[in-house]
């Protein structure tokens, strides 16, 4: 049964933790061998994060938890007024 058990998780793809880094308005989202994404958010433009891109299983999006240059979202989502 124990051996049963650990196969499974073994065999499972690995798990990786998605950061989104709030600094930067720009993620590229990649797709990786066994059914791996990952989100890499360190891009200041969709234009760069396209050229990073180009040619890759991946796209480019825009960062849901990015704060702005002044963290104007962090008011947004603690219920104050813009």
């Amino acid at each position: 049964m124990i051996l049963v058990g650990t196969t499974m998780v073994l065999g499972a793809a690995p798990a990786t933790a998605q950061r989104y880094d709030p600094r930067y308005p720009v993620c590229l989202q990649r797709w990786q061998a066994r059914g791996v994404i990952s989100f890499d958010c360190s891009y200041t433009s969709m234009d760069q994060c396209r050229m990073t891109a180009s040619g890759l299983s991946a796209m480019c999006q825009e960062n849901p938890y990015w704060q702005g240059p002044s963290g104007r979202n962090s008011r947004r989502r603690q219920g104050g007024a813009s």
